[in-house]
Parts: C-alpha cells; sequence; structure tokens
C-alpha cells in the first residue's frame, strides 16, 4: 500500500485549510453513503482543523450533486463522498455529465460494506432456499427495489436474478431510505443493499434477511447465513467509498487532504465507530486509489453486459 503523504507541508501563510470545508453527499439522508459521509467528514474535520459541512444534494442517481463538485472551485473546499456506483458513470447513467475517472482527483477511499439481501415479512418462506421458491412461483407478485442505477445492490441484484432464474420486476429509488420505506411497507418485497443501513431492519424484526453477501458471517447479525451458506457460490460484493475532488485540485491540496484521510482511517475512534456499522475502513491514498478504481470499472462493467443490463 502506497504511503500517504505526510501532514504539515510548509504552505506558508494561508495555508490550506483556513476556512470551513463543504462535502457533498449525492444522495438524501438516511442512506448508507449519507451515514459514513457524516462520519468521515466529522473525523477529517478533526484532523484539518476546520468545520466541514455535509450538504444533500440527490438527484438522478447521483449524477445532480457529483457534477455539483465537478463544477466547483477546485479550491480543495468542495468535496465528493460518494458510493462505489459513482465510478460507472454513462455507463449505469447514459445522461451522465461527466466522465468520473477524468474530471475528478480521488482523494481515498474510506470504507466498504457488504451488502445484504431483506425480503418483506409477508413473502413465504422461512430460509433463503424456501423463500426462492415461493417467489419462482409467482414471479409477477414480487417486485425487486434498486437504490440507485448502478449502485452495488443493483450489479449484485443483476447478477442475483440471472443466476437464479427468477423473472422480477425492478423499481429504481433516488436513493436507500425511501427503498426501505416502500419494502416495509410491502410495496416491493425484496431489496439487497450495502448492510449498513438495511441490516438493523432484519435484526429489529421488521425485514428478513435471507444473507449477506460477506465471506463471513457478520457478529452484526450471527444468524443470518452467507450467501456461500445460502447456496450462491462467489456472491460477495460490496459497495465501497470515497472522497474526491475536482480534476484540477492542486496536487498540495489533495495530498494534504488524502494525509489528513489517512489519519482518519487509523483513529481509533474510527475505526470502532464503522465497525460497528459493519463498514471496514480501508486506507487507499490518490494512487491506489484511482488504480483500484480502474479495476473495479473492469469488473463491473463486464457484469452489466454478462446481465445484459440496458440503461435507461
Amino acid at each position: 500500500m502506497l504511503a500517504a503523504p505526510a501532514l504539515g507541508p510548509a504552505f506558508g501563510q494561508g495555508a490550506f485549510p483556513n476556512k470551513p470545508l463543504k462535502v457533498i453527499v449525492p444522495y438524501p439522508p438516511g442512506g448508507g453513503t449519507d451515514g459514513l459521509g457524516r462520519i468521515t467528514a466529522q473525523f477529517l474535520s478533526e484532523k484539518l482543523g476546520q468545520p466541514i459541512v455535509v450538504q444533500n444534494i440527490g438527484g438522478a442517481s447521483g449524477t445532480l450533486g457529483s457534477d455539483t463538485v465537478r463544477r466547483a472551485d477546485p479550491d480543495g473546499y468542495t468535496l465528493l463522498f460518494n458510493a462505489s456506483l459513482f465510478a460507472l458513470g454513462k455507463t449505469v447513467v447514459p445522461t451522465c455529465p461527466y466522465d468520473p475517472q477524468t474530471d475528478f482527483r480521488p482523494i481515498a477511499q474510506a470504507g466498504e460494506a457488504p451488502l445484504v439481501l431483506l425480503v418483506n415479512l409477508s413473502v413465504p418462506g422461512t430460509d433463503y432456499a424456501s423463500t426462492v421458491a415461493a417467489i419462482a412461483k409467482d414471479p409477477k407478485k414480487y417486485f425487486f427495489a434498486l437504490s440507485s442505477g448502478g449502485s452495488a445492490g443493483h450489479i449484485a441484484t443483476l447478477e442475483f436474478l440471472q443466476r437464479t432464474g427468477l423473472k422480477l420486476d425492478t423499481i429504481l429509488y433516488k436513493g436507500t431510505a425511501p427503498a426501505n420505506a416502500d419494502l416495509l411497507s410491502g410495496s416491493v418485497q425484496l431489496f439487497m443493499d450495502p448492510w449498513t443501513v438495511t441490516l438493523p431492519l432484519a435484526t429489529s424484526g421488521r425485514a428478513r434477511a435471507l444473507f449477506v453477501t460477506s465471506k463471513e458471517r457478520t457478529p452484526l447479525a450471527p444468524n443470518v447465513p452467507t450467501s456461500a451458506e445460502a447456496g450462491l457460490k462467489d456472491f460477495n460484493l460490496s459497495s465501497w467509498y470515497g472522497l474526491w475532488a475536482p480534476k484540477a485540485t492542486p496536487d498540495p491540496v489533495v495530498n494534504r487532504l488524502a494525509a489528513a484521510m489517512a489519519e482518519v482511517s487509523k483513529d481509533p475512534a474510527f475505526v470502532a465507530k464503522t465497525t460497528s456499522l459493519g463498514i471496514v475502513p480501508t486506507a487507499r491514498g490518490p494512487m491506489e486509489f484511482a488504480a483500484f478504481i480502474k479495476q473495479e470499472v473492469e469488473t463491473n462493467t463486464a457484469l452489466l453486459k454478462d446481465a445484459n443490463y440496458k440503461p435507461e
């Protein structure tokens, strides 16, 4: 892993940052990206010594808020906190006005979270096998929620439907929170998304979890089987999260932010807080994060192609 730049370079008077920063989360409040974004901003603020305001700008599968950052002054004071779907750009949102890999500068990866498959309590079955069998008998009765186009949950849902042969309609939402609400009300019956926000619905008894996509069971819900235990081999997908700046942001500013993020990732309080939510903190800096994004785009683009996904 590449070493992060050291904190405290000699920026001189007026050194960055010398005023409050803004982190834009391109989804409504209440979702997993918003939750981790706020935690990250809190700890990043402490490392930088400046307040950080988190602003939610949802819409258009996350492209509205992301484009706001693209068009912002490249001075490091307006940053983007986003999830893995952001990297796919036009692959999932044809009207996306930017190229995620060339119009932004990656600063650091903040963490990653496996997914959980939830079903409404009205869906027949007691475990994965019996539930899928019941759904397969009358598939037109059941709808799959998607938190946003191109999200980790979306890609996982497409692969799940392909591998199981279930012919279910999907409904696209503007974030995890409204999808969760409709799952609980019964408007949709299935939902697969990062477990940071969705898993508590199962542990509280408001929905039923069929499996998690981690390789091992999570201490947060030890009774929920893994996807492999449920019968889906090599179905280990996760959502990951990171921080970006506009592409023309100067190297010293990016290095300062990356160094601060490296310290955040090692902060025991940050590790404890994120781990309690099921998030694995990561410490990829700008170069390593960029390489990771490139590989993720190649892998997930292939998954979408194999699933015959047609963006709308």
